[in-house]
């Protein structure tokens, strides 16, 4: 499968300092892998409802629901770009996220199988200088990617607060141009052995 990249864009800021690290990223991408930027703000899902024990699901064929299914579907790295909201992913990422539950149980798309060895990466911009504080930002991607039996490419870390001071760390720009490139292994949770 040809690689195709899903950048997730989970900022209430358009062009903030997540969405830069995360362009200049991808600008390391050898030409000719596809790329869709899909930006939470512009096409907002709706709260999400649990049906886990109900048995209407259906497959979403409009919307926003619908964009982000297919697109997620088609990809074969997803890239969550959420900037560090109180220590987690941003609450448009998270309610992404819960869209997972629901498409675990759509019938015909068999989400869990399809995702599985897939990659999912990571970008955020905080203001700490002490990376340690977006572990719970970590820790909900890696575990997600466990969950879904999927390769975790890690978290992109860069420092920023007022829009474009990201664009000042040498350290994550640097990290930003190999990225990438790096090898995904199997996720797992903290408790499994190797």
């Amino acid at each position: 499968m040809t690689r195709r990249f899903l950048f997730v864009l989970g900022s209430s800021r358009s062009d903030g300092n997540t969405e830069l690290l995360a362009r200049r990223a991808a600008e390391q991408l050898p030409e000719g892998v596809e790329q869709q930027w899909i930006d939470l703000a512009a096409h907002p899902l709706p709260d999400f409802e649990d049906l886990r024990h109900d048995s209407d699901h259906v497959r979403p064929t409009q919307g926003n629901v619908a964009l982000l299914l297919d697109a997620t579907l088609a990809a074969t790295d997803i890239v969550i770009a959420s900037p560090l909201y109180w220590y987690s992913v941003s609450a448009p990422v998270k309610r992404y996220l819960d869209y997972w539950s629901g498409w675990l149980r759509t019938p015909g798309i068999d989400f869990k199988a399809t995702m599985a060895g897939r990659t999912l990466w990571g970008v955020t911009a905080l203001a700490h200088e002490e990376q340690e504080v977006a572990d719970p930002l970590v820790g909900t991607l890696s575990n997600s990617a466990a969950y879904m039996r999927m390769r975790f490419g890690g978290v992109l870390l860069g420092n920023g607060s007022k829009p474009g001071d990201v664009l000042n760390d040498a350290e994550a720009l640097a990290r930003a141009k190999t990225f990438f490139a790096q090898e995904a292994p199997l996720a797992r949770f903290p408790y499994e052995t190797e």
